[in-house]
């Protein structure tokens, strides 16, 4: 058979790529895995509970409607609104498996073959792939100093092909949190343009306030503009249950439900079900956790200031480090491949987050307690030494082959 010439020419999931990795390594110590986000403990016990409940039940596993568990959109319709003191109802729910199905949707429903949508850098390697592989174009937003973007930035780039803004905030994987005010003006550049101004807000819960993300559905006339896009896997720890959210206009869920239909007809029940109780029933627990992953991102930055072994923290925010590694004019992934093989740490190189090796890898340090973030330095802190001594090693043997050729010239 013939596959087809446009997948075939996308990158395998960075993700499968790195856990590759773990067959090269030596296993001479325990794994440092710091490489897929995901939180080590289970759901709040209320949510396991109406799981089992769901499971037993005769109708458990029965199909819901194709937009979602109606009490699950109203449940969270009800607690947007809250969080950002505005308005969102049920109809502007629609329930997908996970947040990575929410963009497929959205972005399949916006943009086709030819059209452009721009994706600010560092991206989220998911949102690249989809839309290369749908045939839409990624234009490539610059970030600042502040490695945030910028809407001037943005407004060079749209053309009369642009569909869409895509933002990550927090970022991943660089975690830096967009203020309400830049999100705001970006919502304003969208508008005049008359295109989509898509935010993946995953990681929301993870930020250092509980003050709103931003103030966009205060304004009645965001669904013109907005698509937000969520995902229960973190917040309520369910990511094996693929439950995520997309909160758009009726219109523009209308159109993604007809891909929704065709590819898996509803999210599957029992993630909605679990996510329903954990927004229902599991507030305290949701707030222990997040005050728990701010805990470790302390612990983490503060580990990171002394730049052990050379390697420097860039960024920190929700689950996630942005890291520089020392070693200048070495290719990340084989950095990262070193970190494995000789140091048993596993993280996933920047050139999955972007066109460009920028000597970055992230760092998902919600994955390892406190004992673990400390080991995390003393590793980099011997592979910054190891690799320096190469490099010196390196020069001295391409110095011992020069000499003789220069004393016979």
């Amino acid at each position: 058979m013939r596959l087809n010439a446009v997948t075939v020419a996308q990158i395998d999931s960075p993700i499968g790529t790195a856990y590759a990795l773990l067959d090269r390594r030596a296993g001479g110590r325990p794994l440092l895995d710091l490489a897929q986000a995901a939180p080590q403990y289970p759901p709040a016990p209320e949510v396991v509970a109406h799981i089992a409940r769901t499971a037993a039940d005769a109708h458990g596993g029965d199909y819901v409607e194709i937009a979602g568990l109606p009490r699950l959109r109203e449940a969270f319709a009800a607690e947007l609104s809250a969080a950002y003191r505005g308005g969102v109802r049920a109809e502007h729910v629609a329930v997908t498996a996970g947040c990575n199905q929410a963009f497929c949707l959205a972005v399949s429903a916006l943009a086709g073959p030819g059209d452009e949508v721009v994706l600010a850098l560092p991206y989220y390697f998911n949102h690249d792939m989809w839309l290369r592989l749908n045939g839409i174009a990624p234009v490539y937003l610059e970030p600042g100093e502040d490695l945030a973007p910028s809407p001037e930035s943005a407004a060079e780039l749209i053309t009369a092909r642009t569909r869409a803004i895509v933002l990550v905030t927090p970022g991943n994987p660089s975690g830096v949190v967009l203020e309400p005010d830049r999100i705001a003006e970006f919502a304003r550049l969208a508008e005049r343009h008359d295109i989509a101004l898509v935010l993946d807000e995953t990681y929301r819960s993870f930020r250092e306030t509980e003050d709103p993300a931003h103030a966009l559905f205060a304004d009645s006339s965001w669904p013109r503009t907005v698509v937000s896009l969520h995902s229960f896997s973190k917040d309520l720890a369910l990511p094996g249950y693929r439950v995520g959210a997309m909160v758009a206009s009726p219109e523009l869920t209308r159109e993604a439900l007809k891909l929704l239909d065709c590819i898996a007809i509803c999210a599957p029940r029992i993630g909605q079900e679990a996510a329903w109780a954990g927004l229902t029933e599991a507030e305290d627990w949701r707030r222990a956790r997040a005050t728990q992953l701010a805990d470790k991102r302390a612990r983490f930055t503060a580990a990171m200031a002394a730049k052990p072994g050379g390697f420097e923290l860039l960024s920190a925010g929700g689950f996630f480090g942005w890291v520089r590694h020392p070693f200048r004019g070495e290719p990340t992934e084989d950095v990262v491949r070193t970190l494995v093989e000789e140091h048993d740490v596993l993280v996933i190189p920047g050139t999955a987050f972007g066109p460009e090796d920028i000597g970055a890898f992230r760092v998902s340090f919600g994955n390892v307690d406190e004992p673990g973030l400390a080991d995390f330095a003393t590793r980099l802190t011997a592979a910054g030494r190891a690799g320096a001594a190469g490099h010196v090693d390196a020069a001295d043997r391409v110095g011992a082959a020069a000499a003789p050729a220069a004393r016979s010239q």
